[in-house]
């Protein structure tokens, strides 16, 4: 769980179409809903909103200023359970010890919200016994499962889910540092030299330089797939690869990207030495 002021609104420009459909849904809401694309702050935002859509006392659609709505901003709203997958696994104690709750109606009158933001983080257990819980349902309970792709969730939570896609981000370049270490990367994956020298001077790599490494990867390595090398490790990667070592490399930086995301203790700089070394 985490505490935080949080306003939904400021993130959810552009994002009508979506915000028009959980409006519409507000009336006889799923148990289980998944949100996927936007970007990490949007899904949290948008799970939020979600939350007060079935908890304002106002309005038809969220008033952000009733006690209700503040409480959720506020992450202290005693009908929400947050739980934080961007801080480290969702592990299947956390589950069991929600479960008694889920077994019980709403404290007040509208719906206990249960979100779990970054929900690929989920253990295999965990991402089981939730499922046992929604195959249980309880009257005003809803759950939401917030991820990047549904296709990273466990397909049986999927398929007990409605699915909502927000708009997904436009982000086409990497900026000035990612960019050198997407350069140095491809660059080794070439010749085997000049990597080591970057992740191996201790704290050098952080977790956080690490997802953005992943992630910077990932939008050139979408670059070469569309056939728009707009840039020079795009153009490389297009030139030195086909389509089927393209698709390992996508399969791999996957795999580094969850390591990432979901081990508490994980060491960033081997990581990124083991994307680097597996394509040599």
């Amino acid at each position: 769980m985490v505490s935080g002021l949080f306003d939904p609104f400021s993130l959810l420009k552009g994002q009508e179409h979506v915000l028009e459909r959980l409006d519409a849904m507000a009336s006889d809401p799923p148990q289980s809903i998944v949100i996927e694309g936007g970007t990490e702050e949007e899904r949290v935002a948008l799970s939020l909103y979600w939350a007060m859509r079935l908890n304002c006392k106002k309005a038809d659609v969220p008033c952000g200023s009733c006690a209700s709505c503040r409480q959720i901003m506020d992450l202290a709203f005693s009908d929400l359970l947050f739980f934080d997958g961007r801080e480290g696994p969702i592990k299947i104690a956390d589950v069991r010890e929600a479960r008694p709750v889920w077994g019980q109606p709403p404290n007040g009158d509208g719906y206990r919200v249960t979100i779990f933001a970054e929900a690929q983080s989920f253990g295999v257990e965990a991402a089981n016994a939730l499922l046992k819980s929604l195959e249980e349902p309880r009257p005003g309970n809803v759950f939401v499962l917030a991820a990047p792709q549904r296709e990273r969730l466990l397909e049986t939570l999927v398929s007990r889910s409605w699915v909502v896609t927000m708009a997904w981000p436009d982000i086409r370049r990497n900026n000035a540092e990612i960019n050198e270490w997407t350069s140095a990367l491809a660059g080794f994956w070439r010749s085997g030299r000049g990597w080591f020298e970057r992740t191996s001077p201790k704290g050098a790599v952080s977790k956080e330089l690490a997802q953005q490494v992943v992630l910077g990867m990932q939008r050139e390595l979408r670059e070469a797939l569309k056939g728009e090398a707009s840039t020079p490790v795009a153009q490389q990667l297009s030139q030195s690869y086909d389509l089927r070592a393209l698709r390992r490399i996508d399969l791999v930086l996957c795999q580094a990207q969850d390591s990432l995301n979901t081990q508490v203790a994980v060491n960033p700089s081997l990581v990124l030495d083991w994307v680097a070394t597996r394509l040599v």
